[in-house]
């Protein structure tokens, strides 16, 4: 199945979302010229067509290999990286200072999706790197940085994330690996972790592992964790790798998808011997890691967008091309392509409108990370830096989950021809479904936003956004397309508006409450911010054909998608007032050894 990126969307976006412009003029911004943006988009959807996407099919059915600690990719991964590294695409937005080009993290994004529509298994190789990279510029002290920073945004050495045990998933506080002082400012590193992606395999020369750990003495909880650099390779003379560091990869996971992904248990210090360095402060191991994370999360909801905008492709060249009978009430009873009924017309809308949806919401997520990197007045990074905060888990969580029903939604449309693996779309439904797990699952999430996220700053950030929103849509037209979108968007938002009232007048007392609706609220407020997303996208797209300016066919598709996702989609927001705010008494209805009755 091929892939086409899809260009003019993203510079859309870009333009009309992360306001490229404005970040561009953003001090350390000043090279994302319209000229450099559109160039870079270009040639980075042409490495993601021609080199990754012929492989995501050979990726998954050979996947990648594990015998005795040694991982092997299939054929083509190790050229197509090499000339992912040559490209210089993984320093895209990393520091100058570190060999870096200092680009927005708005754009960044969206070469990191064309990528993972591409092959979504390889991927998450620069993707977990680039949290690498984040991490230790915010925390690496500057022999670290010296050390391993330049290598890894070259793409040379690459990175991961360890933390993970078997007694300690969602509950980090429970690892138990540990950390030993030498007397030489290291580390010995003695512990297991699981599901550690691309923990282990053949394609860079070294692998810089990134490992939480408990110092002697530390206390219980999340509050006692360290982090550490744990490399294969221990850095050698001339910034090349030198001896090999203990420890190891145990063996891979056979997963439901991205089996081109190596997902490793990993053994660190089996003979004592396993050197790390600490990152920051002992016991502020949290801390650091979640820059990594929090970097991460946004980059598995582009996971969502760009499965779901690859499902989409997909589906739409099926359903042009799919004669299959006559359209409904058709007394010719004249087969048709699929694509003229009714029915089918609607799921190719739904995956269109709401990936579209998603991208905005990843642009505008990006955009804050940018602002609150830049801004050079506090007030305004500081309101940045809560704005991309509150959007985070709305990103993770909500484009991941879009992106899983819209790879259902883009199968259904192949019929029985989806189910089997021939035609790709197989592939894209199981390779979606890690998204919504890892890097924190929907469900935590979704108590993140509740619990710290809208109370942060006295609920100034989710309060602000929704005037904002408010603001925009009353300034809309009465009349045409804007004019009838803009009543279903104000009922969207004036029922987020009473459900993020409700959760925070409870967020401190009828906790279970809060949990209980956790979920279904963050949902109300991906679909509502996707909508007023998709509205500016219209309006902007109704100004330009006004001033004659740009595609008419792209822009009347843009207003077009907005109102089809107002009216069709859109209503399902104001629906979630009541999951949200009904409280947690029927979760609990039914006992669980009722559960077990036949």
């Amino acid at each position: 199945m091929t892939y086409t990126p899809p260009i003019a969307d993203q510079r859309f976006a870009l333009e009309t979302i992360a306001d490229i412009a404005g970040l561009q003029r953003l001090p350390g911004f000043e090279g994302a010229t319209a000229d450099m943006v559109e160039a870079i988009l270009h040639e980075s959807g042409k490495l993601a067509a021609h080199v990754f996407a012929p492989l995501n099919a050979i990726g998954d059915r050979v996947g990648a290999r594990a015998i005795d600690g040694v991982v092997t990719m299939p054929d083509g991964f190790a050229e197509a990286h090499r000339q992912y590294v040559q490209g210089g695409w993984i320093g895209l937005n990393a520091a100058p200072e570190h060999g870096g080009q200092g680009l927005p993290f708005a754009l960044a994004c969206m070469v990191q999706e064309q990528l993972t529509s591409a092959n979504m298994a390889y991927s998450l190789c620069p993707m977990l790197t680039l949290g690498a990279i984040e991490a230790l510029q915010a925390h690496g002290d500057a022999w670290q940085k010296d050390t391993f920073l330049r290598p890894l945004v070259e793409g040379r050495w690459t990175g991961t994330m360890n933390l993970t045990e078997p007694q300690a998933g969602s509950d980090v506080g429970a690892l138990r690996t540990e950390a030993t002082p030498a007397g030489d400012g290291t580390w010995r590193i003695r512990g297991t972790k699981i599901y550690i992606t691309w923990g282990e395999h053949d394609l860079a020369e070294n692998i810089v592992h990134l490992v939480l750990a408990r110092t002697p003495g530390a206390p219980e909880g999340t509050k006692g964790i360290s982090l550490f650099i744990v490399p294969k390779f221990l850095p050698g003379a001339g910034g090349r790798p030198g001896a090999r560091n203990d420890l190891r990869a145990v063996s891979t996971e056979h997963k439901l998808g991205i089996h081109a992904s190596p997902t490793c248990t990993m053994s660190f210090g089996d003979s004592g011997a396993c050197v790390g360095w600490m990152v920051g402060a002992e016991h502020a191991g949290m801390r650091a890691m979640f820059t990594m994370m929090n970097h991460a999360r946004v980059n598995v909801g582009l996971q969502g967008i760009a499965i779901a905008e690859r499902a989409f492709q997909g589906a739409l060249a099926f359903a042009r091309e799919r004669v299959q009978s006559a359209r409904f009430g058709d007394p010719s009873r004249v087969p048709v392509r699929i694509i003229e009924h009714a029915d089918v017309r609607r799921m190719l809308m739904t995956v269109k409108a709401m990936t579209e949806a998603c991208r905005a919401i990843a642009a505008r997520n990006a955009a804050a990370v940018d602002r609150a990197h830049a801004e050079p007045d506090p007030e305004r990074r500081r309101a940045a830096q809560g704005e991309a905060d509150l959007l985070t888990p709305i990103t993770k969580a909500f484009a991941t989950d879009m992106g899983v029903e819209m790879a259902s939604l883009a199968l259904q449309v192949f019929g029985g021809m989806g189910y089997v693996e021939e035609t790709g779309a197989a592939q894209h439904y199981r390779d979606a479904r890690i998204a919504p797990i890892y890097e924190g699952t929907n469900g935590i999430q979704a108590l993140d936003l509740v619990g710290r996220k809208l109370v942060m700053d006295g609920g100034t950030h989710w309060r602000q956004l929704l005037q904002r929103e408010r603001a925009f849509l009353a300034a809309l037209p009465d009349g045409g397309d804007l004019g009838a979108i803009r009543p279903y968007a104000e009922d969207a938002l004036e029922a987020l508006q009473t459900a993020s009232v409700w959760m925070t007048g409870n967020a401190g007392e009828k906790l279970a409450d809060t949990a209980a609706g956790a979920t279904p609220y963050l949902r109300m407020f991906g679909l509502t911010l996707g909508g007023t997303l998709l509205v500016r996208q219209a309006a902007e797209a109704a100004r330009r054909l006004e001033e004659g300016r740009g595609d008419p066919a792209f822009l009347r598709a843009k207003i077009a998608t907005a109102r089809f996702y107002a009216e069709q989609l859109l209503p399902a927001a104001p629906a979630l007032l009541g999951p949200v705010t009904r409280g947690a008494a029927m979760l609990h209805a039914v006992p669980e050894e009722a559960m077990l009755a036949a």
